[in-house]
């Protein structure tokens, strides 16, 4: 008899778990047409609140950019040509830092890396020292 109420107690606990554990894996309802057909609310200002002024998007960045200059406009033609070749002589780059249109300072820039990838023991070229 005990044997028999055991299994009748195990029958009615899986009936009552099994609706339970079948709502597990089932997704959430989804309200996403209830969201799209709301329409958007402008918000209101409460009567008390002080009156509101609209701001004017205005640049108040007062550094003005200066243009900048290539090397050729900078120290003429005939010095940035020569600053050209001795960067065409000791830079590596395959792209053109030693171009006469770029800012002296580009150039004289790509000759000092170049000049700094020599090792102690190495010679450099004599535009290095130039």
């Amino acid at each position: 008899m005990r044997g028999l109420a055991s299994l009748a107690m195990l029958s009615a606990a899986l009936l009552l778990a099994t609706p339970l554990l079948s709502a597990c894996g089932e997704p959430a309802p989804e309200k996403t047409a209830e969201v799209a057909s709301a329409p958007a609310q402008t918000p209101v200002m409460p009567e008390d609140a002080p009156p509101q002024e609209e701001a004017e998007a205005t640049i108040t960045d007062s550094v003005v950019p200066t243009p900048v200059k290539s090397c050729a406009e900078d120290i003429g033609a005939a010095a940035s040509a020569k600053l050209v070749q001795r960067c065409i002589a000791v830079s590596p780059a395959t792209h053109p830092p030693c171009n006469a249109q770029n800012e002296c300072a580009a150039i004289q820039g790509e000759i000092d890396r170049s000049c700094a990838m020599y090792g102690p023991g190495e010679t450099k070229p004599a535009e290095c020292a130039a």
